[in-house]
């Protein structure tokens, strides 16, 4: 993978409410970066966020599929235990 400063880069422009711009200029100055960087790992953050979210969602579908279908094997096979028991004696 090629690192931030390899990767081509391109221009977006937002638009953003006066106070937030402010907000974010004073972050990214605490912070001892510039508004594009600091704006930048701000979106990456939030982008793994959302794709750990949606693995997560996924993840759990998929868990509760399986447990559906091992609950059906379950009841298809419930007796054919019993069927190759020996009978009790009399």
């Amino acid at each position: 993978m090629l690192s931030a400063t390899q990767q081509e880069k391109v221009r977006i422009n937002i638009q953003l409410p006066a106070e937030i711009k402010e907000k974010l200029f004073k972050a990214s100055s605490m912070q001892g970066k510039n508004v594009s960087a600091f704006v930048r790992e701000s979106i990456e953050e939030k982008l793994i966020k959302l794709e750990r979210q949606d693995f997560e969602k996924r993840m759990k579908a998929a868990y509760l599929d399986l447990a559906e279908e091992n609950i059906n094997v379950s009841e298809e096979f419930k007796f054919s235990d019993a069927e190759n028991l020996p009978e009790a004696a009399q």
